[in-house]
């Protein structure tokens, strides 16, 4: 086990690294950890990222085949599995045969009907105030997942949340960067057409966020289109 637990720690290792040096799609990433994922764990067939937020929606940001995003599709019918219970409440789940599984009833009961999955094991990515993510294996046979697909589960999970974490970051760091280029856009064109300095076009365009209860962004945003329908 030594050796391959120390081949998927080098391979998911050289996917942050990419994360870290580069622009990287971060569906493409996820992809990617994904099918790393479901190679390194003894008995998992199919493996999948499952997005949800605390009012219900459920979402599939990643999978190795239909099954997970069926399988997620199920959960987010009846707002119950494994996969939301380990993010939101436990650290990790296993289902060793879902055909004797008690827990979510109305979940099984459409998993064993719709799928041939029998076993999961869920590992929570993150969890906050709003959404949560969790990395989930499936197989197709009873009592797959033992003692050591669970702890390379867990190792693999552990590196991918790392990951998940940067895709994260990264992106909230572009879109702020697309916000301000868009708030620079509104106040340039503020400042041309009224004649005012920097500070007195960003005064006026915070007014007319706060008499319109709506994101300074969004009114940026609205600003620009405005003057350009075609952009």
């Amino acid at each position: 086990m030594g050796s391959h637990r120390g081949e998927q720690i080098r391979e998911v290792a050289d996917l942050i690294q990419a994360l870290q040096q580069q622009e990287t799609d971060a569906d493409m990433v996820l992809g990617e950890l994904t099918e790393s994922a479901v190679k390194s764990v003894p008995g998992a067939q199919y493996a999948g990222i499952t997005i949800a937020t605390r009012n219900g929606k459920v979402r599939t940001a990643s999978a190795t085949g239909r099954y997970p995003v069926l399988l997620d599709e199920i959960q987010g019918r009846h707002e119950q599995g494994p996969c939301l219970s380990a993010a939101w409440e436990q650290h990790m789940i296993r289902i060793k045969d879902m055909t004797l599984e008690h827990r979510w009833p109305a979940y099984c009961r459409d998993a064993i009907a719709e799928t041939p999955i029998r076993s999961i094991m869920s590992f929570q990515l993150f969890a906050d105030h709003q959404t949560m993510g969790a990395l989930n294996f499936y197989a197709e046979r009873p009592n797959v997942f033992d003692y050591e697909a669970t702890e390379l589960g867990l190792i693999v999970a552990t590196h991918t949340a790392l990951a998940w974490n940067l895709v994260r970051r990264d992106e909230q760091f572009r879109s702020a960067l697309a916000s301000r280029d868009i708030i620079g856009q509104a106040k340039g064109m503020i400042m041309e057409r009224f004649k005012i300095d920097a500070v007195q076009a960003f005064e006026l365009l915070k007014r007319l966020s706060q008499s319109s209860n709506t994101p300074l962004v969004v009114v940026a945003r609205q600003l620009v289109e405005s003057e350009h329908p075609s952009r």
